[in-house]
């Protein structure tokens, strides 16, 4: 395994001239504001080198904080990260950041990823929103994705599925950590009506994976969320693939509207059937109810994502906290809307 920082405070001139393979006279680091990354550390590094080469990138490194880090542990999702722009990212049809580096040391969790700057793009805003046309935009996009790795065992054996014993087990001992924390800092959000049902989640997640992971299922980004789209004139590019596995293509597509879609901005079209009318365009015959019912079950089971990550991460900052809110405000409502909790009376 190839030698490699571990921190930002471990980076040299030296390291990144070697990695790059030009010379890097000088850099700077420039950290984001706080609540930028969660499971990673993430930040600019400005260099100084010739005109014609990139003046900045982007590195990520594990997070700082332990709870953090030890979750990312859990699911290995730096490992997963690593794998994606090292085996993966040029064989899927979606824009990704061009990738100079990676490296994974498992027996420590380290890791370092560096990463072409979109300085010309603009990156979303989970807490702001997006417009119709940006969502539908990332949605005709997630199709085509979906669509370039569609069963895709035979392609991608060593993907893990969103339904192993790991996700399962993961899920089910995190959730009734996070559940009263949830309650108590955004219970406002959070119907008296459905609490209890709320508080069952556990009991029905390896029914709901189960139901998710079923034929047909495509490699996913499973973290499908505006921190992690990148947008420039009616093109995105994602970034984040650290819990890349293989699952419903309707966890990414309920992901991305139950949890980073506004109320008003879901509420204007009819987004599933978009997304199905877009497969179906990239070449894939799939059956449109079929898409509702998954559809409905993988928002669901994604109550636990926002329930882990309101409830359980070190969110630490007010940026952060207002994450939190703002998941717990879209899940609940889209939830209530799609009746999504009559699913655990079957």
């Amino acid at each position: 395994m190839t030698s490699f920082p571990r921190s930002p405070d471990e980076l040299t001139t030296e390291w990144l001239t070697t990695t790059l393979g030009y010379p890097v006279n000088g850099y700077q680091v420039v950290y984001f504001s706080e609540g930028t990354g969660v499971m990673s550390w993430v930040m600019r590094v400005l260099l100084e080198t010739a005109e014609d080469k990139p003046s900045s990138l982007i590195a990520k490194f594990p997070s700082s904080s332990s709870v953090n880090r030890e979750g990312a542990k859990r699911y290995n999702m730096y490992g997963r990260e690593v794998n994606f722009y090292q085996e993966i990212s040029g064989s899927v049809d979606l824009q990704t950041p061009d990738c100079y580096f990676s490296e994974f040391d498992e027996s420590s969790n380290d890791f370092v990823i560096l990463l072409e700057d979109l300085t010309e793009w603009q990156i979303g805003d989970q807490t702001a929103g997006c417009s119709l046309a940006e969502a539908k935009t990332l949605i005709s996009a997630l199709a085509r994705f979906h669509a370039s790795g569609w069963e895709p065992h035979h392609q991608f054996p060593d993907i893990p599925s969103h339904g192993g014993k790991q996700q399962i087990e993961g899920m089910e001992g995190t959730y009734p950590i996070g559940w009263p924390v949830v309650l108590e800092q955004f219970g406002d959000f959070i119907p008296e009506s459905i609490r209890s049902a709320g508080e069952s989640i556990p009991k029905h997640i390896e029914s709901l994976l189960t139901t998710m992971c079923q034929a047909p299922v495509c490699l996913t980004h499973a973290d499908m969320r505006l921190d992690n789209i990148f947008f420039k004139e009616g093109e995105i590019a994602v970034v984040d693939w650290q819990s890349i596995c293989t699952s419903a293509p309707e966890q990414d597509l309920a992901y991305f509207i139950t949890q980073s879609v506004p109320e008003d901005v879901r509420k204007q079209e009819d987004l599933v059937a978009f997304y199905h009318a877009e497969l179906t365009r990239a070449g894939i015959s799939y059956d449109l109810n079929q898409c509702r019912e998954r559809y409905k079950v993988s928002a669901l089971y994604l109550i636990c994502y926002a329930v882990v990550i309101a409830g359980t991460l070190d969110l630490g900052n007010e940026r952060g906290k207002l994450l939190g809110e703002t998941i717990i405000k879209n899940t609940f409502g889209a939830l209530i809307d799609l009746d999504a909790f009559s699913l655990l009376d079957d």
